[in-house]
C-alpha cells in the first residue's frame, strides 16, 4: 500500500528532475519552487524597465538624438527584446530545455547589462555634456561611442530572448495539470506572475529613474545590473526544487513536417473517417506520459499529413497528434495579429508619452517628478486592477458563467482592446489641451516648458494599466494555454512576439507619418519641438487604428475553437486504454 501511495505521488505530467528522473509532488515544484521564479522575475523586472523606462531621454539628453530617431531607436530595440524569445523558444524546445537555455541566456543579459553600465560611465565612452535647446546642434556621439552604447543594448537583448520565453513556463510547469489541486493554483499563476513583473516596474519606473535624473547615469544603470546578477544568483538556489520538462524536439521542425507532408499529397482524398488517419498506439502516448489529440475538421487540408500512403517518411507521414499540435499553433496566429496594433500603443508609453511630459511643469513643492516616473501609474493601475480582477471579479461573474476564469480568455482580451480605443482618444484630446495651453502662452516656436502640471497626463497612463490587466495577462495565459503540450515555450514567445512586432510598427509609423506630414512644404506631425507639433493628430490617427483592429479581432475569434483541456484528453486516453485492455483480455479468456 505505501508503494502504491508513493506512485501515486509522482507528479502526471512527464516532469522530471535535472537527471531526467521522475519528481515527487511533495519534494519538488508547486508555489515553493515558483517563488524562487517569482522573486527572481521581480529583479529581472527592475533591471530591463530601469533601462528601458528612460532610454529616450539618454538618447535625447546624452547621446543628442531627435525626436523621431530617439523614439525609433527606442522602439527597434524594445521590438528586438521582444522579438529574440522565437530564438530562445527554440533553443528550450529543442535542445538544452528550459532551464538550461534560462542559465546560459541570463550570463549574456549580465554581460550586455555590465557593458551598458560602463558606457554611460567611461568619460571617453560618451559625447560632451551640451545644454543647447536644440539637441541636433550638439556634438554628435562619435561611431565607437555609438557601437559601445548599441553594441551593449543588443547583447543584452540577445540575453532576454534565452530567459523571456522560458522563465514564465518554467513557472508554470510547476503545476501539474492533472492534480486537482496544483490545476486551480495554475489558474491565479499567471495573474501573479504579471503582478510580480509590474512590482519590480513599479521600483525602476520611481527609484530607478528617479536616480538616473537627479543622482546619475552611473549609479541608475549599476543598481538594476547588481539586481539583476542577485535575481540569477536567487533563481539558481532553487533549483533542487525545480519540476523540468524533457524537451520535445523543434516545434518549428514538427510543423513544417506537417505542412511538407499535406502540400505533398495535395491531390490524396481523405478518408470519409478520421480512425483511419495515421496515428500512434494509445500505449505509446501512455508509457512517454505524452497527449494523444483526436482529428478536429478545422484546417482540414493539413489532415491529409496523416493520411497512408505506404510511406514512412516523416516528410510524407505525420502522426494525427502532430497534425493537430500544427493546427493549435496556426490557429493562434490571427488572434496574435490583433494584438499588434495595441502593442503599438503600450510602446508609447516609453517614447511619446515621455516626451510629452519634458514640455510640462513637474513641480511638487520642491521635488520635480521625473517624466518616466509617470509610467509607475500604469504599473500601479495594473497592481490593483490584477488584484481586483482576481479576488472579486472572477468570483461574481463565475456564479452566472459558470467558467473557472469568470470570463474566456478572448472575451477577456476583448475587453483589452476597447480600452486603447479610450486611451488613445484620450490621449488625442490631453494633447489638443496641451497645444492650446502653448499657444496661449507663446510658448510655439521657443519650445518652452508649459504652466501645466504633469498629472494632465495621469489619465492616459492609468487607463494603459487598466488595459494591460486586462489585454496583457490574458494574451500571455491564451498563448500558453491554447499552445500543445510539447511547444509551450514557443506559445508564451507569441505573446512577446505581438510586443516586439507593435514595437517596429510604432517604429514604422512613426517615421512614415513624420515623413509623409512633412512633404509639400507642410510643417509635419511629429518635430523635435513637441509644442510645434501634432501628436494630438496622430494620437486620433491611433484611435482609429484601434477601432478598426477591434473590428477585425471581433470577426477573428468568432472562427476560433478553444483546444480541448489537457486533463480532459488524458483522462479520455485513460478509459481508451482501459476498454483496450479489457477487450484484450476477454479474448484471452474466450481462447482459454
Amino acid at each position: 500500500m505505501a508503494d502504491e501511495e508513493g506512485k501515486d505521488d509522482y507528479t502526471q505530467d512527464g516532469t522530471v528532475d535535472l537527471k531526467g528522473n521522475p519528481v515527487l509532488r511533495s519534494k519538488r515544484g508547486g508555489w515553493t519552487a515558483c517563488s524562487f521564479v517569482v522573486v527572481y522575475e521581480v529583479f529581472e523586472r527592475m533591471a530591463y524597465y530601469g533601462i528601458s523606462s528612460n532610454l529616450v531621454l539618454y538618447l535625447t539628453r546624452k547621446l543628442h538624438q531627435g525626436t523621431v530617431k530617439s523614439a525609433n531607436n527606442v522602439t527597434n530595440w524594445v521590438g528586438t527584446i521582444w522579438m529574440t524569445p522565437i530564438l530562445g523558444a527554440y533553443v528550450a524546445d529543442a535542445h538544452l530545455g528550459r532551464y538550461w537555455t534560462f542559465v546560459i541566456a541570463s550570463i549574456i543579459y549580465i554581460s550586455g547589462m555590465t557593458l551598458l553600465t560602463l558606457s554611460v560611465s567611461v568619460p571617453g565612452l560618451k559625447p560632451p555634456p551640451c545644454h543647447l535647446a536644440n539637441v541636433e546642434d550638439c556634438k554628435k556621439a562619435s561611431t565607437l561611442e555609438l557601437a559601445v552604447f548599441f553594441g551593449a543594448l543588443y547583447i543584452l537583448a540577445v540575453g532576454t530572448g534565452g530567459t523571456k520565453p522560458n522563465i514564465s513556463t518554467i513557472g508554470a510547469d510547476q503545476f501539474d495539470d492533472f492534480h486537482p489541486k496544483e490545476k486551480a493554483q495554475k489558474l491565479s499563476f499567471f495573474n501573479w506572475w504579471m503582478f510580480s513583473i509590474f512590482f519590480g516596474t513599479l521600483f525602476a519606473n520611481t527609484v530607478l529613474v528617479y536616480i538616473q535624473d537627479n543622482v546619475g547615469w552611473t549609479l541608475g544603470y549599476g543598481l538594476p545590473t547588481i539586481g539583476l546578477i542577485i535575481s540569477v544568483m536567487i533563481f539558481v538556489a532553487g533549483t533542487p526544487f525545480y519540476r523540468h520538462k524533457v524537451p520535445a524536439g523543434s516545434p518549428f521542425t514538427r510543423m513544417a513536417l506537417v505542412i511538407v507532408a499535406a502540400a505533398r499529397k495535395w491531390s490524396v482524398p481523405l478518408p470519409s473517417d478520421p480512425k483511419e488517419l495515421y496515428e500512434h498506439d494509445l500505449e505509446e502516448y501512455a508509457r512517454n506520459g505524452k497527449f494523444k489529440i483526436d482529428s478536429t475538421p478545422s484546417l482540414r487540408f493539413l489532415n491529409k499529413a496523416a493520411v497512408k500512403t505506404g510511406s514512412t517518411d516523416p516528410w510524407m507521414l505525420c502522426s494525427v497528434t502532430q497534425v493537430e499540435e500544427t493546427k493549435q499553433m496556426l490557429r493562434m496566429i490571427p488572434i496574435l495579429v490583433a494584438t499588434f496594433v495595441p502593442s503599438t500603443m503600450i510602446a508609447q508609453i516609453n517614447t511619446l508619452f515621455i516626451k510629452q511630459g519634458t514640455t510640462l511643469d513637474r513641480r511638487m513643492g520642491h521635488f520635480h517628478i521625473p517624466p518616466a516616473s509617470l509610467a509607475a501609474f500604469v504599473t500601479i493601475s495594473m497592481l490593483i486592477c490584477v488584484v481586483l480582477y482576481d479576488r472579486f471579479f472572477v468570483p461574481f461573474i463565475r456564479k452566472w458563467t459558470k467558467n473557472p476564469r469568470g470570463i474566456t480568455l478572448l472575451q477577456r482580451m476583448g475587453i483589452g482592446l476597447v480600452l486603447h480605443i479610450i486611451i488613445m482618444t484620450v490621449a488625442s484630446l490631453t494633447e489638443r489641451y496641451r497645444l492650446r495651453v502653448a499657444r496661449e502662452h507663446g510658448l510655439v516656436e521657443n519650445g518652452g516648458q508649459l504652466p501645466l502640471t504633469i498629472f494632465i497626463l495621469l489619465p492616459q497612463f492609468v487607463l494603459m494599466g487598466t488595459a494591460d490587466s486586462f489585454l496583457e495577462v490574458a494574451k500571455l495565459e491564451f498563448f500558453y494555454d491554447q499552445a500543445p503540450e510539447s511547444m509551450k515555450s514557443l506559445g508564451t514567445s507569441y505573446s512577446s512576439t505581438s510586443l516586439g512586432i507593435g514595437n517596429f510598427l510604432s517604429s514604422f509609423l512613426l517615421s512614415t507619418v513624420s515623413d509623409i506630414t512633412q512633404r509639400h512644404g507642410h510643417q509635419g506631425w511629429i518635430l523635435n519641438n513637441l509644442n510645434k507639433s501634432h501628436l494630438d493628430y496622430y494620437y486620433a490617427f491611433f484611435a482609429v487604428l484601434n477601432f478598426l483592429n477591434f473590428i477585425f479581432f471581433v470577426i477573428v475569434i468568432k472562427f476560433y475553437v478553444y483546444k480541448a483541456e489537457v486533463s480532459d484528453s488524458m483522462h479520455v486516453l485513460t478509459e481508451e486504454l482501459k476498454v483496450m485492455r479489457l477487450k484484450a483480455s476477454n479474448k484471452d479468456d474466450l481462447k482459454e
